[in-house]
């Protein structure tokens, strides 16, 4: 059975990702607009009407507009947005099959589907785990820091990078230090926690990888546990999830001459979470590729739960 696709907003880089992997499907008819036509409304309400499945790849005014064209009578098309419009809404599956147990099932029959975001994503799949379980506990005040690729800045920031000459770019750039990053409202909401996380993101002088880290004391916790406790709570959480690897405690293997490596799930769909610590603090720590598992890899997993395809289809572990 082939799937038709439109991409609304094929040329940013999360909507260049998304054709990238289904320009390796047999099973996917993309349907493209004319250049000329990208901001026709028109053309725009016909395509995403013909297709089976629309990637909404825009800012949230436009994303909102694009929702809007779908027909009071098409029950068919099933909307995928990359955007943060509707990432605590209800009504539409938040795109992270591996949040809960329910949450695979409810993207099998969902028609909006709102597509994580990066930094969100690596806290919610380390931090939401703990707080279902009951160890910490919903009124515990998070703090997380992300590093964060360039390609996260879009493709003005690719641009600045990639044209060189530029010292500042080469140093760590900390930013949204006003401490209102718009991911804040989903890592609370898909957590579960009753207030937003102290959130500070990085960008490093690199394409793209992510890492986020979140500190936890042992006092803060709802039962005494030690680091590894935790570690084999994640492990037990996350059995058998096919993207999601959950590291052995602190082992030397996982450094690199006792340095992380932020890039270490470059061109995967994969997440790894790490626990690093001792009997008194320990840190959470989530990898992921931020144009994979972290944009439009993600993305990609969303459509093939929404189509009935395997879920790996196109997708690298």
């Amino acid at each position: 059975m082939i799937t038709k696709v439109f991409v609304d907003g094929q040329e940013g880089t999360t909507g260049l990702k998304i054709f990238e992997y289904l320009s390796q499907r047999r099973d996917i008819e993309v349907l493209r607009i004319d250049e000329a036509k990208r901001k026709d409304i028109e053309e725009r309400h016909r395509l995403i009407n013909a297709s089976d499945v629309t990637f909404l790849c825009l800012p949230d005014v436009a994303s909102r507009e694009s929702v809007s064209l779908v027909a009071p009578d098409n029950a068919n098309t099933v909307v995928i947005d990359a955007s943060t419009a509707f990432r605590t809404q209800d009504d539409w599956a938040y795109g992270l099959p591996e949040l809960s147990r329910a949450q695979r099932e409810r993207m099998r029959t969902a028609k909006r589907i709102a597509v994580p975001g990066c930094h969100a994503s690596a806290f919610v799949l380390s931090v939401n785990p703990l707080i279902a379980v009951g160890l910490v506990p919903a009124d515990f005040n998070a703090h997380a820091y992300s590093i964060t690729g360039y390609s996260g800045g879009g493709k003005k920031m690719i641009a600045e990078h990639e044209a060189g000459g530029d010292a500042r770019l080469t140093n760590p750039r900390p930013y949204a230090l006003g401490l209102t990053h718009k991911h804040l409202p989903e890592m609370s909401v898909r957590t579960g926690l009753k207030r937003a996380p102290i959130f500070t993101p990085i960008v490093g002088a690199f394409l793209k990888g992510l890492a986020v880290t979140t500190y936890f004391s042992l006092d803060q916790l709802t039962r005494r546990a030690k680091p590894q406790d935790v570690r084999d709570m994640l492990a037990e959480y996350y059995h058998n999830e096919p993207f999601v690897r959950v590291m052995p405690f602190d082992v030397e293997s996982n450094l690199d001459n006792g340095f992380f490596d932020v890039q270490a799930c470059n061109d995967t769909n994969r997440v790894d979470i790490f626990v690093f610590g001792n009997d008194e603090r320990f840190v959470t720590v989530a990898r992921l590729d931020n144009l994979g598992k972290g944009a439009s890899g993600a993305a990609i997993q969303c459509m093939n739960l929404a189509i009935g395809a395997d879920e790996e289809t196109g997708l690298a572990r």
